[in-house]
């Protein structure tokens, strides 16, 4: 019944008298997408993912419907996703659409994943692709594109604008002026200017801070690439500078060490801690940005003494900060799909500006769009300078060498390490 009766508005909508939702798209939305196929087709067109829930996929479904009110779009997780999508792929009862990763692409376990996605890079599929920032954009040997990204992702910290506002602060843009922050603030009686989570070296406050110093440093060094990703012994000395900068930090005062062990985790610990009010600075990832909306409601610190807030580069260099621009969720199109053309249609509707953004914006995560003036959330990132934009995916740094830099500094950080040490210990770091 429910079905039948948003189906019915979404006709009427057609003709202008009426919605099925208040997300509907508006005019000018409707001017950039024109249905290219019969707009009463029937089929089901179902989407996999690792997501427990994805209701800002969900509002896509239904601005879809607008056009073709007779397409059923589903979404559906799949338990143990990055190890069980080849399988999903190759049974039965595969998705028409489903998500995928850059660091799947070349790695033979996740072989299935790419040799299964359409080439969406086919100009004949009308897809939107100049609206991406095309940083984030896989690259491949052959120029084919198996996958799009819907999310981008980076790290930064939120920051608590009541609070520079009220102590007359402005937000830092270079690390002199973080320093100078965080001692400001400490003058006026705030013990930790800035936090983050620092229990384990997986997304520890360490491995955000200096990600960005660290791919400024080989950003345009192909050599130290090179040995980084062969895990050369004596491609540590590229950490060096990275691990000084980190220690500097830590000696310049700017964090608490105990009271950030105190953090539970990088998601829900770090956004209940930093809404308690008293933390001006709390360093995350955008992963980690995109569950605030949702637990304003849950911390009774805010809701007493409600605060502005948003999301800003961590300045780690005196050259100003660095926006380490990646993709989070892509989209592949299943190939062996039944309903291949629908699935495309749905593709070409999602990816232009507009609805990457209003998807984005629902996830509260990230857009991969080049337009980030929309959400004030991340604004901040849209100003930083071309020339200090750097993605993983154009370095060309793989996962393996990252996880190496990501120890070092981690053990370097809580002193586990020397720099020396953890230099020379550059290949050994096991996850």
């Amino acid at each position: 019944m429910k079905k039948t009766i948003c189906m019915l508005l979404s006709a009427v909508m057609l003709l202008g008298t009426a919605s099925c939702s208040t997300s509907e798209p508006k005019a000018q939305d409707q001017k950039e997408f024109k249905p290219a196929l019969d707009t009463s087709a029937s089929c089901n067109i179902r989407i996999s993912g690792g997501y427990d829930n994805f209701e800002a996929l969900e509002t896509e479904f239904e601005r879809f419907n607008v056009y073709y009110p007779n397409v059923k779009l589903e979404y559906t997780k799949v338990d143990d996703y990055n190890n069980m999508i080849g399988t999903v792929l190759n049974g039965n009862d595969a998705p028409d659409i489903y998500v995928n990763y850059s660091w799947m692409y070349g790695r033979e376990q996740y072989q299935s994943s790419i040799d299964h996605a359409e080439n969406l890079a086919d100009p004949a599929l009308g897809l939107d692709l100049n609206c991406l920032r095309g940083n984030i954009v896989l690259k491949t040997g052959d120029g084919t594109l198996p996958m799009v990204p819907v999310f981008s992702n980076t790290y930064g910290m939120l920051i608590n604008q009541s609070l520079f506002e009220k102590e007359g602060l402005k937000t830092p843009t270079t690390y002199q002026e973080l320093v100078k922050v965080c001692s400001a603030f400490r003058e006026k009686g705030y013990e930790n200017p800035m936090m983050g989570f620092t229990q384990k070296e997986t997304t520890s406050l360490f491995t955000l801070t200096i990600y960005p110093f660290f791919f400024e440093t080989v950003a345009n060094d192909p050599e130290a690439v090179k040995k980084l990703n062969s895990l050369d012994a004596s491609a540590g000395e590229y950490m060096r500078p990275s691990l000084e900068k980190i220690t500097q930090f830590m000696n310049d005062g700017c964090v608490n060490l105990e009271s950030c062990n105190e953090i539970e985790n990088n998601y829900d610990a770090v956004i209940l801690r930093f809404f308690e009010g008293d933390v001006p600075m709390m360093v995350c990832s955008g992963d980690t940005v995109s569950g605030t909306k949702k637990r304003e409601s849950r911390s009774e610190e805010f809701i007493a003494n409600p605060f502005k807030y948003t999301f800003v580069p961590v300045p780690m260099s005196d050259d100003g900060a660095v926006f380490v621009d990646m993709a989070n969720l892509q989209f592949s199109v299943n190939k062996d799909s039944k309903n291949l053309e629908m699935a495309n249609e749905f593709m070409r509707f999602l990816v232009t500006q507009s609805e990457l953004n209003e998807m984005a914006k629902n996830k509260g995560l990230m857009s991969p769009t080049k337009d980030l003036s929309f959400n004030s959330m991340y604004a901040a990132f849209g100003m930083v300078p071309e020339s200090r934009i750097l993605s993983p995916e154009v370095i060309g740094v793989t996962d393996d060498a990252v996880l190496q830099l990501r120890q070092a500094c981690y053990c370097v950080g809580t002193g586990q390490m020397t720099i020396d040490e953890a230099v020379a210990f550059y290949g050994k770091f096991e996850k």
